[in-house]
């Protein structure tokens, strides 16, 4: 049954993951998009709707995941079980764990071999989130061909943070969705009329 089979592996993704969602990212792409659920520009395009919405970025795209691949199947009641299913199975490893160390607190985390694996575990972790972001942003720069649009917006977008520090990410992520627009509707639309 599926929606079993989504809240194991989303269970398992929750249990095995530390240093929080980007670091899920690797196994989630290897276990939706290596299961055949997802392709990985449309489980791109559901990171980057996780990224944009409130709450945690690991939960909505555990949130989307279970919605659309139940969709079809199921209709929309199936799609919102399905989600509470893969959100769920994200959740509750924290969840437990959480629960166990607060019981054992003192003497777990004084622990000298928890210390130890702790400390290896921090060098895994900023090794994941790098190699996420780096595949993250290759694969939405460089797919057939070079996508010139996509490095015009991340240069602007980059330059306006460096330039207005404070400038909010909610207004950031807005021009983006603007320009995003221009290049890739606006511009062809003009240019597919002049024609």
């Amino acid at each position: 049954m599926i929606f079993l089979e989504l809240f194991i592996v989303f269970f398992m993704i929750g249990l095995f993951t530390i240093g929080g969602g980007y670091a899920m990212l690797p196994m989630i792409i290897d276990q939706v998009v290596g299961r055949g659920w997802l392709s990985k520009d449309a489980l791109a395009n559901f990171v980057a709707i996780a990224e944009s919405t409130p709450g945690p970025f690991a939960i909505n795209t555990a949130t989307l995941v279970g919605f659309k691949l139940v969709e079809e199947t199921y209709g929309l009641i199936g799609a919102f079980l399905g989600s509470i299913f893969t959100t769920l199975g994200v959740v509750l490893p924290s969840f437990i764990i959480i629960i166990i160390i607060a019981r054992y607190a003192k003497d777990f985390l004084d622990n000298k071999i928890v210390k130890n694996a702790l400390l290896g575990i921090k060098a895994i972790v900023v090794g994941l989130i790098l190699a996420v972001v780096l595949d993250l942003i290759l694969s939405n720069i460089y797919k057939e061909k070079i996508d010139i649009y996509a490095i015009i917006i991340i240069v602007i977008i980059f330059t306006l943070k460096k330039i207005y520090k404070k400038l909010s990410p909610i207004l950031l992520i807005i021009i983006s969705g603007i320009l995003g627009i221009f290049f890739y509707y606006a511009i062809p639309t003009v240019l597919a009329l002049s024609t």
